[in-house]
């Protein structure tokens, strides 16, 4: 395990965590059924019946799945 030979001040351990930004996430926007979806790419998405019950998870169209 790797041991700092010296004290890393203030000022330096700061300045090192304020480059971290935060990204938000990158969504793709798709039409279902005349409504706008957006979701997360490569993810599997759940299938619901018209009452809103998940029935399976799908990716690329096929059923990967059940719920």
């Amino acid at each position: 395990m790797a041991v700092p030979k010296r004290k890393m001040s203030r000022a330096s351990t700061r300045a090192r965590r304020a480059q971290w930004k935060a990204t938000p996430p990158t969504l793709v926007k798709t039409i279902e059924s005349g409504k706008v979806v957006y979701s997360l790419p490569h993810r599997a998405r759940v299938v619901e019946d018209s009452t809103g019950t998940p029935l399976y998870m799908e990716y690329k169209g096929r059923k990967v799945a059940d719920v």
